[in-house]
């Protein structure tokens, strides 16, 4: 499997984390205050996901065509017509998972119940896919830049955290319009997703449910109700479950210490966070700090 990415390993802004057959786990880690630029290949044998934590990145296919990338975005390509060349253009300062695997593989992982994309004639036409990362996903992407592993242990660990990658991005809870009917309504939909963005831009003060259903324009029942059959979760479960996920962002960087994490998720009462930190995640902050090796 040729690639004009791995040509550009050596110069250490790309990292190669696992290969097996037509799998491949890699990292791009642009640490400079310049924008670097890669050659890379969309390959017809291969579905491609690209993750965005930092930054932004441009795929520029010829001179008439380019996409970009924002931080805290993913690409889905699958293109099995032809090879497709393109540059890959980073900031300064971006980070992206980077993601490749042969469509038998991942049809191999789905036989029970087949991705829409793998069904019927659907399987040899192009599809893309642009998402936001979800929090849950976020967690895990960011391991791959700061954990500290045995060699004997790496290879395992990346294996395993590739079949993550895959059933969090596939797992994405989709409106249930027969049990919540008024989710057919595309303008209820969005403000309620308007809401959660909203919720989250605040989630060290959050506001209340009234302020924040009045806000999204809708009554407290739809938000509650609406939110729920989206999300799957209620509007305060769903922000604790954030806030832990990126608290727990927080501690894998290194920077911070527990309480310093504990501020930042809005709690005036660390022992509190530590509490919530441990029902999540069935460690202690402190605990799970030593498990890093931090």
């Amino acid at each position: 499997m040729t690639d004009p990415i791995l040509k550009n390993i050596a110069e250490g802004k790309l990292k190669a984390l696992f290969e097996s057959g037509n799998i491949r786990l890699m990292l791009a880690d642009n640490r400079g205050p310049d924008e670097y630029t890669t050659p890379g290949m969309l390959s017809k044998k291969l579905i491609q996901f690209y993750f965005c934590l930092e930054g932004t990145a441009r795929f520029e296919f010829g001179p008439m065509y380019s996409r970009e990338i924002q931080r805290l975005k993913n690409y889905f390509f699958y293109n099995p017509d032809s090879d497709v060349p393109f540059k890959l253009q980073l900031s300064a300062d971006a980070r992206m998972v980077m993601l490749f695997i042969s469509l038998e593989n991942l049809h191999e992982l789905f036989t029970h119940e087949p991705l829409p994309f793998l069904k019927g004639e659907n399987i040899n036409r192009k599809f893309y896919d642009e998402r936001d990362i979800p929090a849950s996903l976020l967690v895990v992407l960011n391991q791959l830049f700061t954990i500290q592993l045995s060699e004997s242990a790496r290879n395992l660990f990346y294996h395993g955290k590739v079949f993550e990658i895959l059933s969090l991005y596939f797992s994405e809870k989709k409106p249930d319009t027969e049990t919540c009917p008024f989710l057919n309504d595309e303008e209820t939909v969005r403000k309620i997703k308007h809401a959660k963005e909203y919720l989250l831009k605040n989630m060290e003060t959050p506001p209340g449910l009234k302020a924040l259903a009045k806000y999204a324009g809708l009554n407290e029942y739809q938000l509650k109700a609406g939110f729920k059959q989206i999300y799957g979760n209620t509007v305060f479960g769903y922000l604790l479950d954030h806030k832990m996920d990126h608290a727990r962002i927080l501690l894998d960087s290194g920077k911070f210490k527990v309480n310093e994490v504990a501020y930042q998720m809005g709690y005036t009462n660390p022992s509190h966070f530590i509490a919530a930190f441990r029902k999540k995640f069935g460690v202690t902050p402190k605990k799970y700090l030593m498990q890093l090796g931090v």
